[in-house]
């Protein structure tokens, strides 16, 4: 890819609305959950901060939550690819980390195991499919998903382990994007 086709390709990151486990803190994978009122009125606000972008390429979790976000948003046709599901948590689904702590001390999703989940590495090789279409794609490509596997996302891009994700919190309904300063991967805006 020329320096000038890498300044043009943007990814821009989508963190699904607020829903009743994200607001309690609870690790939600593969629980297909609806948006809180409040998650579909952030969501509609996101669309009026994108109506204005001209996307290559938009890319949804499979998730309700996540797709549904992306239809207020404006992108009822994203495509959708199991690619960008949520990091599966396993035996870890809809507990909070406090709660997994009480049985494995010190535990957090990037150093630890998540029984009958998936691991780090197997994110990331979800993910880098993802950055691979991105890239591929040029020009910007947008995608909705969730909260550790954008940051995994983004670690990716960055050319960092799937781990380096832990530094990149991610609120819900946040736009983040992903871009480059000549030829190397950068963040151009974060959880905005």
């Amino acid at each position: 890819m020329s320096e000038v086709a890498m300044s043009e390709t943007e990814l821009w990151v989508v963190r699904h609305g607020a829903t009743e486990w994200s607001t309690a803190g609870r690790h939600t994978s593969i629980t297909d959950l609806p948006l809180l009122p409040d998650g579909e009125e952030t969501a509609v606000a996101l669309g009026a901060r994108l109506a204005e972008v001209d996307f290559r390429l938009v890319l949804t979790s499979p998730r309700r939550r996540a797709r549904h976000t992306a239809e207020l948003a404006g992108f009822p046709d994203a495509e959708v690819t199991d690619d960008l599901a949520e990091w599966a948590y396993g035996d870890y689904e809809g507990l909070t980390t406090a709660q997994i702590r009480e049985a494995v001390p010190g535990w957090t999703i990037w150093t630890g195991v998540s029984p009958g989940g998936e691991t780090g590495a197997e994110v990331a090789a979800r993910l880098d499919r993802v950055v691979a279409r991105a890239r591929e794609a040029g020009g910007r490509t947008l995608v909705f998903a969730h909260g550790h596997s954008l940051r995994v996302l983004a670690a990716r891009w960055l050319g960092l382990p799937p781990e380096g994700g832990r530094l990149l919190r991610l609120d819900t309904a946040t736009l983040s994007v992903l871009g480059f300063e000549r030829e190397t991967a950068v963040v151009l805006r974060w959880n905005t």
